[in-house]
């Protein structure tokens, strides 16, 4: 058997787990692409116009000479430095080892063609990627059109941050997704506010799904996972590298119908995020911030060089396209408390007595569902403290 042969072998045989409730259609096709995406590097386009030119199986079989020769769209060139880089990858156990940890980790496999797929990272073309490895809800996947991505320093200052909320917590509150990458700082923010508000919110790691990075986000990944999404393009087991960190970077703008960077330095990745975006043709958002301020340099730069000025989430509804006939914005669920109820939450606590849901509830005259939902982006904010006997407001200074 053939190292090729015996990687899909391998493939084939732990397939089952990872592609649980989904049907298979072509074992063979789907087993060739768990082996590509274990050779690749995200973003090759080499591979990704091989696997598009000849499907995913032939392609490897192709590539499984000694000499692969050239076809239509693919020089001998580009396929002599491909095999150089892929053929080193290309064996049965590693493959095997990582479906396995990927079972145990419940992480499941999306592929193109699959109702879960996300469509939109076809504007990505050959650099597309060849599977997608998801913690989560699959079918979260297919539930981000429209979604905003939202992403900035991870060297936030607290105006960053209070901003990343305020934005995340709207959006995500009003049945918006959002999009972001997990890191400290801006994206742990964003992803915090949208789950606050019961809201969606999907992040794309650089590394294996099942490896929270970083590690200080631990809780807040499974927290993601269990209400949404974790996803990566590279299989269990993979370090994030920086490399992978840029790339991943192309994901989150296509995936997202808006790209808002809320603070960046000169540097910042976030600025990667932008570019690929506007590559794409998605709309690209940039908060202000103190001009003094460094951490706001690269949203600033964003700004002079013809981003969209956002100063709230309906800014970003309206790049969204989201009014209705007569102007207003509209909720896309009604089901989910608009943020500026938490005035009327506010006004039902005290500052020295606990207070439990429901008689906050009766205080404020809405619903359980909906209280709990304002307290939760209170207390991101430090203004309420929760307790054995229920909730008050923060006797902490702010």
């Amino acid at each position: 058997m053939t190292t090729a042969a015996a990687a899909l072998d391998a493939a084939k045989r732990a397939l089952a787990p990872v592609r649980s409730g989904i049907p298979v259609d072509d074992e063979h096709e789907l087993a060739a692409r768990i082996v590509w995406s274990h050779l690749v590097e995200p973003g090759d386009g080499i591979a990704g116009r091989l696997i598009a030119e000849l499907g995913a199986a032939a392609a490897l079989e192709a590539i499984a000479t000694d000499r692969p020769s050239g076809t239509p769209e693919l020089t001998s060139k580009e396929l002599e430095d491909g095999h150089k880089r892929w053929m080193p990858r290309l064996a049965a156990a590693p493959i095997r080892v990582a479906l396995e940890v990927a079972a145990r980790a419940q992480v499941r496999l999306v592929v193109p063609g699959d109702g879960e797929w996300p469509t939109q990272v076809a504007d990505l073309g050959p650099h597309a990627p060849v599977a997608l490895w998801v913690r989560g809800d699959r079918a979260a996947l297919a539930r981000l059109r429209p979604s905003v991505a939202i992403v900035g320093a991870r060297a936030a200052t607290s105006y960053g941050e209070h901003v990343a909320m305020e934005f995340a917590a709207d959006l995500a509150g009003s049945g918006i997704p959002v999009v972001s990458g997990a890191a400290y700082g801006i994206d742990g923010s964003a992803h915090r506010a949208a789950l606050a508000t019961g809201g969606l919110t999907v992040a794309l790691v650089a590394g294996g799904v099942e490896r929270p990075y970083p590690a200080g986000h631990s809780q807040l990944l499974n927290r993601i996972a269990s209400a949404g999404a974790a996803v990566s393009e590279v299989p269990c087991g993979s370090a994030p590298t920086k490399w992978r960190f840029l790339q991943r970077n192309r994901l989150i703008a296509a995936l997202s119908d808006v790209t808002v960077v809320v603070e960046a330095g000169w540097r910042s990745g976030s600025l990667n995020t932008a570019a690929h975006a506007l590559e794409m043709g998605r709309a690209v958002a940039a908060v202000p911030g103190p001009v003094t301020s460094a951490a706001s340099a690269g949203a600033h730069r964003l700004l002079r060089d013809g981003a969209v000025c956002v100063t709230n989430a309906d800014d970003v509804r309206e790049l969204l396209g989201r009014r209705s006939g007569d102007g207003h914005l509209f909720d896309l669920r009604d089901d989910r408390p608009p943020t500026d109820d938490r005035t009327r939450v506010r006004d039902a606590l005290s500052a020295r007595a606990w207070r439990d849901v429901e008689e906050l509830a009766r205080r404020s005259g809405m619903s359980a569902a909906d209280v709990e939902g304002i307290l939760g982006l209170l207390q991101l904010n430090g203004e309420v403290e929760s307790g054995y006997l229920g909730w008050r407001r923060s006797t902490l200074p702010a």
